[in-house]
């Protein structure tokens, strides 16, 4: 059946080329009829007393075994020639061979050999043949060898007194380096067991006589818990490695897991207060109460540190080596993937003072981060879209062929995409974050994964023509967010969801798995309102003003865009449709009411988006014909009106903004319905 070839490793999914991987030849020696299975294990029973003995031996590996693995264990302490043997086993077909490989027939066979050993000899097997394994000195280097000897002495470790303390040290120490080969290779929950059979062979005062083992031990068992999902322990063992390390350095690791622990349980104001409190801690100050003309001042000073800035530049930089700006680098891009979400003006800060670091002390890996992240700034409060454009490059440089690219990658896709919607259609910015999002998985980051969704969730809502297909999509990083528990990025990503619904008139859930808890928006907003959400209230409040702008619930829209209005020196890709709704909403508005008020409020949009279509008229255009033929409207400029809405619905279908393109026709239709014009409609 096909759930036992994957049982036995025959078929693996491997993360790195997104498909099922098997070998043929040896799904082939398992092609074989029960019938012969039968007559195969009475025949076993005949066999000489040697042939057995091999292939007792060969069957406590499990299925199959590598031929290189039975030659270390050829050395006569469990058969005098153990190859021979079974090479006997081969020519009475209870073995075949496939190339390296030596497999049994049946895996009824394997069972039926391996219950011939004695209950009571099983444990000390295993152990002999583990212990066989591990003469080698570079084993913990030896992947495949590694984890076989790991795998045997699992199997009896938990028998008592079967383990010296001498052998418990040695086996914690290769179920360490065995978990770090599975997260290599993307096999977290294989990775977990490792780890948890490592502490479960330490010492009973491992914190005092195994220290640094113990620490790395129950360190990494917190990091793979992140890359399967399973949290339920990380706070109580973070708890614990912190009440016993010896040292603030040593601390350092366990205070970046509770940081992203917390962050990735929507506590981020805490996570935030945590990490400043590390880098205070560190030398890098920063100030409690954060004022926009700081950021901007220090936003400018980075601007003219950068003046010029080339890939060569960068890499004549000596490289950073005191430990504590290596460690402030380290907790500043930390904390600038999660600080957005309670103090996004921080986010700015961190960049200036990264690049500060790296130009004074030297570059190491995160100062590609630190030169991502700084773009951000530039665009914003700078307008230097061509800087930040030639600062991307080079960042892209940087990442490409970096021993950590995938890391890299995982980490750095959101920064990069908002330089990407600037200068490039947003269309285009879908595949890079599909790529993120695949690197992220390969590195286990389920962090940035995760984050990764929910972009693809935002691009692909004002991108995508089909939002029945794309509600699908939606549904399938849902369930991913909920089962990894990333609650943050969940309720962000439910509210794209919600607002396909609208759109679609189609609120089902159906494909949906049964631990998530479904949030209306209204839901959402009393979350992001009692939690002091404010990235969570950024996402509803936009969602909710697109579902008023197409569904015509003016007022709605306009008084939301005034309650939570945004900075016209910001440029979040996000803030262009802030513009864009209230906009449409107050124009609307002025021509319905009269009011003064809501004219001036449209006027401020179209100059927003006037200087947005200089950074990128693909992205934008549309969006500012369409106010244009409003405001057009609203002068009672017919002639202009008529011209702007047929250039935003041309524009709008030119450059894919399927959704917008309707919006112009209704819009349209609807101002030539009002003036008698029927038939001047396309």
């Amino acid at each position: 059946p096909a759930f036992s070839t994957i049982q036995r490793n025959m078929i693996n999914f491997s993360v790195k080329s997104r498909r099922w991987e098997w070998d043929d030849i040896t799904l082939t020696l398992q092609m074989i009829s029960e019938g012969v299975v039968e007559l195969l294990t009475k025949k076993l029973k005949q066999l000489p007393k040697d042939v057995v003995e091999a292939l007792k031996v060969a069957s406590c590996f499990g299925f199959q075994v590598d031929v290189s693995t039975i030659q270390l264990l050829d050395l006569g302490q469990f058969v005098p020639n153990m190859m021979r043997a079974l090479d006997s086993a081969i020519r009475e077909g209870l073995i075949e061979k496939a190339g390296p490989l030596l497999a049994f027939s049946h895996d009824t066979l394997k069972d039926s050999t391996y219950n011939l050993i004695p209950v009571t000899e099983r444990k000390q097997l295993h152990k002999k043949i583990g212990k066989s394994l591990i003469h080698d000195p570079e084993i913990a280097k030896n992947a495949p060898l590694c984890v076989i000897a790991v795998d045997q002495i699992n199997l009896c470790k938990d028998f008592d007194g079967i383990l010296d303390t001498v052998e418990c040290s040695i086996f914690a120490k290769l179920n360490l380096a065995a978990g770090k080969h599975s997260i290599a290779a993307s096999r977290f929950e294989q990775a977990r067991g490792y780890f948890e059979a490592g502490i479960s062979l330490l010492h009973i005062d491992s914190w005092d006589t195994q220290y640094s083992l113990c620490l790395e031990l129950y360190e990494m068992s917190v990091v793979v818990s992140f890359m399967d999902g399973k949290v339920e322990t990380v706070s109580s063992r973070l708890d614990y490695i912190l009440s016993n390390a010896k040292s603030f350095d040593d601390t350092l690791n366990a205070r970046d897991l509770l940081a992203k622990f917390l962050a990735s349980q929507e506590q981020y104001a805490n996570a935030t207060w945590g990490v400043l409190e590390i880098l205070s801690s560190l030398g890098e100050v920063f100030p409690e109460e954060i004022q926009l003309s700081h950021v901007i001042s220090e936003i400018k000073a980075t601007q003219t540190m950068l003046h010029g800035i080339t890939k060569e530049r960068i890499l004549n930089l000596p490289t950073m080596t005191e430990a504590r700006k290596l460690n402030a680098m380290k907790f500043m891009c930390l904390l600038s993937t999660f600080s957005s979400f309670s103090c996004p003006l921080l986010d700015h800060l961190l960049s200036c003072r990264m690049i500060k670091l790296t130009l004074q002390y030297g570059f190491c890996e995160d100062s590609i981060s630190g030169l991502v992240f700084i773009t951000q700034g530039l665009i914003y409060f700078t307008d230097d879209v061509k800087l930040a454009k030639q600062i991307s490059s080079i960042s892209e440089s940087l990442i490409k062929g970096n021993p950590n690219e995938n890391a890299l990658r995982a980490r750095l896709t959101q920064m990069s995409c908002v330089v990407k919607c600037f200068v490039e259609p947003i269309q285009s910015t879908i595949e890079h974050i599909l790529n993120g999002y695949k690197s992220a998985n390969i590195v286990g980051d389920v962090d940035n994964a995760m984050l990764c969704g929910l972009l693809y969730c935002i691009g692909s809502f004002y991108c995508c023509p089909e939002l029945e297909v794309l509600k699908q999509k939606f549904g399938k990083f849902l369930n991913q967010m909920a089962k990894h528990r990333r609650i943050g990025v969940l309720r962000s990503s439910m509210s794209y969801f919600n607002a396909c619904s609208a759109l679609t008139g189609n609120e089902d859930c159906c494909g949906f798995d049964a631990e998530i808890e479904m949030k209306t928006n209204n839901e959402l907003y009393l979350i992001a309102s009692q939690t002091q959400n404010s990235f969570l209230m950024h996402h509803v409040i936009i969602n909710q003003m697109c579902i008023d702008c197409y569904f015509r619930e003016y007022l709605h829209a306009a008084n939301l865009a005034e309650k939570y209005q945004i900075t016209r020196t910001a440029k979040r890709v996000l803030d262009l449709y802030h513009a864009f709704y209230q906009g449409i909403s107050a124009l609307w508005l002025a021509r319905d009411t009269k009011q003064d008020k809501w004219r001036k409020i449209g006027e401020k949009s179209v100059e927003y988006m006037t200087a947005l279509v200089q950074l990128s008229s693909w992205n934008y255009q549309n969006k500012l014909k369409l106010l244009q033929a409003e405001l057009h409207y609203l002068n009672g400029s017919h002639v202009m009106a008529a011209l702007a809405y047929k250039a935003s619905i041309v524009s709008a279908r030119d450059h894919r903004f399927i959704h917008e393109e309707a919006l112009a026709c209704e819009l349209y239709g609807i101002y030539l319905a009002e003036n008698e014009e029927v038939d001047e409609g396309p």
